[in-house]
């Protein structure tokens, strides 16, 4: 039980009260009043945390962290089974390290006879790789599965029984087999291969590879490169229109966002982002209008009009918003900040951020789990 002394001054009350409140409200910060018909809910937020090894869980309709997992080092990625059963982590024994000096455009400058990449091999810990799985239900991590070495992204097919990973240090792409938990194919790329997509039509998925500046295109049922395109340095990740016509693909160095031709795999246009964005992570809304893309250092999410690839604006978030997902309605963005330790909660219709939830240990990938029946 807890005694509380008589006040010496409002203000030490008023505090205390606040600190109180935050407390009990799991460490919620509401920025402004939400009017019960916009409150989200029928889902969950899972947010991996890169430095503590866990994954926080949020209640999409309390905006409440609910849970925390111990997953193993290093989680990244991380994605929904389509039955929403299970949450995929991926995990790297890998330490983190300083990412390399920019030259003036913001492209990495490499010192001779080193690859400086973010990545330390010799400090490694490969026993620590794999897929981490985890059961929604219990709230609990089951198992890792083997994924190849340094998974950092990763694509689940349509039918949830292949992953597609990007194996980072050692430039290659995995298809694991989900219920042998076995990699079946490994598919040669370029360096640090990092973001990973499927298409809607499940038959090719894409690999950006940052260091390169290399997008591959990838059959997902032989396993064979297709084709492969040039982007400007240090493409993050992928996401495509809901019709597939369309793959969108931000170059971080260069604060752009790449419009490719997802049918003909060819790169259509080059769309230059506000000023300072770093952009990072890309997402199209549920009626493919709109594309989201999380802006780093800039701490903004910018907003790109699809049917025109104009940008419409950039809406303030966290302490640079890496990871980004949108609930299944279209109404609310998730970004999740690492610096700042919270997951940043934006009203899309009025393009505001309206809370912000504690998920310490620099959260990275944040995913949508529906709620279940």
């Amino acid at each position: 039980m807890i005694a509380f002394r008589r006040f010496a001054t409002l203000p030490m009350k008023i505090d205390i009260v606040k600190t109180i409140f935050s407390a009990l409200a799991g460490g919620s910060t509401l920025l402004c009043p939400m009017p019960s018909r916009a409150q989200p809910g029928g889902y969950q937020i899972f947010v991996s945390n890169e430095k503590a090894g866990t994954i926080t869980v949020i209640d999409g309709g309390a905006l409440k962290a609910v849970a925390i997992i111990p997953v193993g080092k290093r989680p990244r990625g991380i994605h929904v089974s389509p039955d929403g059963k299970t949450v995929y982590v991926a995990l790297s024994g890998t330490p983190i390290s300083a990412p390399p000096k920019l030259d003036a455009r913001g492209n990495p400058i490499f010192e001779k006879g080193h690859d400086d990449d973010d990545d330390d091999e010799a400090k490694s810990d490969k026993a620590a790789d794999g897929i981490g799985i985890v059961d929604v239900a219990q709230r609990k991590f089951l198992r890792k599965i083997s994924a190849g070495s340094d998974p950092e992204q990763f694509a689940i097919s349509a039918d949830g029984d292949e992953i597609y990973v990007s194996n980072e240090d050692v430039g290659t792409a995995s298809g694991l087999d989900v219920v042998t938990g076995k990699v079946k194919h490994i598919i040669r790329g370029s360096r640090e291969p990092e973001g990973v997509g499927i298409a809607p039509d499940n038959k090719t998925f894409y690999v950006t590879c940052e260091t390169a500046g290399v997008v591959y295109v990838v059959d997902a049922v032989k396993y064979k490169e297709i084709t492969h395109l040039s982007v400007n340095p240090r493409p993050r990740s992928v996401d495509f229109l809901p019709d597939g016509s369309r793959a969108y693909v931000p170059s971080e160095s260069a604060g752009q966002l790449n419009v490719i031709d997802a049918v003909n795999h060819k790169l259509m246009e080059t769309i230059d982002l506000p000023k300072g964005s770093r952009p990072m992570c890309v997402k199209t809304a549920p009626d493919g209008k709109k594309v989201y893309v999380s802006a780093g250092r800039a701490g903004t999410v910018c907003v790109v009009d699809t049917a025109t690839d104009k940008v419409l604006g950039a809406i303030k978030a966290g302490a640079r918003p890496w990871g980004i997902t949108i609930s299944p309605d279209g109404k609310y963005l998730y970004a999740a900040n690492g610096p700042s330790d919270d997951v940043s909660v934006v009203d899309l219709a009025t393009e505001k951020e309206i809370a912000r939830i504690k998920s310490p240990g620099s959260p990275w990938g944040v995913v949508i789990v529906p709620a279940s029946n």
